[in-house]
């Protein structure tokens, strides 16, 4: 019976396994698509550098420091997230393969302190999950009580950090319970040859006291359902985070990778005006009827407007809002939020996908990026300080999305402020902001010369 109930639980964990691993593969098949909406955009240069900006920023969390305790907790989260994966490899095999605690041979007696290290890391990361929901929840952090963080985006934080906790109390419960069945083997075959001696462990020796007195049917229950919420959770969990704002999880490192190397604020000229205006100081040979047909639209209106890059930095925004608390206009109380143009990008993106996959690639909604998502109002209020880029921990950048923006205002629908038109107009006639000529320029500085 003890054989074909293990049997079972093989089957049914290879099935979880495939179907996990479909799911989210067609997950990533989507998010790819959805970032290849954008334009195209070369990115490949300066590998070493950009090697260094990933190992940096993505994998060191360089930035996540600037603000000493929170980037220590944020690190005891992510410290715990990759070394506990040692653990749930062992749990990966002991499932497809029917054993447990697959490792301890192999280990001897090293393997109760490696599983004490992961209980540390286990505790670290309930106790900085509280202190995170706390922060969430308190109402004291100005950037997450913001109108965009309003509904799903304030819950989805919440859930993640909730769904974190009962993982690691699950894990808890395991091996609590493995630790008392280890010292029943007399009682049954089963118990003898499945829950070796490995020891006590460290942390989760705090939970033996409750369940000690239960009887062995009982802890076996306990344990084997515990086994199977850490584990079943954490497959969730990484389903889960495809459709979360902690897919920075993984996009963040080929976001920095791929991140731009120019100077901060450089803006970038469009090439099919910068060829045009060649074409017109006859600094280049061609026809400016070809160069308009290298563009369809000035600016950006919609994501597919926007580039690749764009869009993977919508994807892989974390939605902390450190952007948005550093920026000028928001402060001031205007209705710009840098972080809520990125969340903006990506629910266009996934509309945009979402209409492809179910209407077909000729599908018009109607909609668009600028208008029923941005506005002109937001977009106007930006200061180009540049300080968003700046204050991002993986390097996104809401500036270049909001520039695109603008230019698509002022080149498609020359709808920019009369005093912004008055300043293009003495640009293009004067070469300066000012309404008076060139020749009279340092007419100001003839008084200081009488003297």
């Amino acid at each position: 019976m003890e054989i074909f109930i293990s049997l079972f639980q093989q089957l049914c964990f290879v099935g979880l396994i495939a179907a996990t691993a479909l799911i989210i593969g067609k997950r990533i098949k989507t998010i790819s698509r959805n970032i290849k909406l954008g334009r195209s955009e070369d990115r490949s240069g300066n590998k070493d550098e950009r090697v260094k900006k990933m190992l940096l920023l993505a994998f060191g969390q360089k930035k996540m420091f600037d603000r000493p305790f929170i980037g220590l907790m944020h690190f005891t989260i992510y410290a715990g997230f990759l070394i506990i994966n040692i653990e749930i490899l062992e749990i990966i095999l002991d499932g497809i393969t029917g054993k447990h605690r697959l490792f301890a041979p192999l280990l001897g007696s090293l393997y109760p302190y490696l599983i004490g290290f992961f209980e540390l890391l286990a505790l670290g990361v309930i106790v900085t999950c509280l202190i995170f929901l706390f922060r969430r929840s308190s109402g004291l952090i100005p950037r997450f009580e913001k109108p965009e963080m309003k509904g799903w985006p304030s819950k989805d934080g919440k859930i993640i950090l909730i769904w974190e906790i009962a993982l690691m109390l699950a894990l808890f419960t395991m091996n609590a319970t493995d630790s008392i069945l280890q010292g029943r083997g007399s009682e049954s075959q089963y118990i003898s040859s499945h829950f070796h001696q490995v020891g006590s462990f460290l942390v989760s020796q705090a939970f033996v006291p409750i369940y000690e007195n239960l009887s062995t049917g009982t802890l076996i229950a306990i344990e084997r359902i515990s086994w199977w919420i850490h584990i079943s959770g954490i497959f969730a969990f990484s389903i889960y985070i495809t459709y979360s704002k902690h897919l920075h999880i993984a996009l963040a490192f080929p976001n920095t990778y791929f991140s731009d190397l120019q100077p901060k604020g450089e803006m970038k000229n469009m090439d099919a005006v910068t060829k045009e205006v060649k074409i017109m100081l006859e600094m280049e040979s061609g026809s400016s009827d070809a160069a308009e047909e290298e563009v369809a639209t000035f600016g950006a209106r919609d994501v597919t407007d926007l580039t690749w890059k764009n869009i993977m930095d919508a994807y892989s925004c974390t939605e902390c809002g450190r952007c948005t608390s550093v920026c000028p206009a928001n402060q001031t109380g205007k209705k710009l939020s840098p972080r809520k143009i990125m969340m903006d990008v990506r629910d266009r993106a996934e509309e945009f996908g979402y209409n492809i996959d179910s209407k077909g690639k000729e599908y018009d909604d109607g909609k668009s990026l600028y208008g029923d998502y941005t506005s002109k109002e937001e977009l106007m209020a930006c200061t180009t300080c540049n300080a968003c880029v700046e204050a991002c921990p993986i390097h996104i950048n809401p500036l270049d999305i909001i520039l695109q923006q603008r230019r698509y205002i002022a080149m498609e629908e020359s709808d920019t402020p009369a005093s912004w038109n008055a300043m293009f107009s003495n640009i293009e006639n004067n070469q300066a902001p000012w309404a008076f000529p060139p020749t009279d320029r340092f007419k100001w500085s003839e008084e200081f010369n009488k003297e």
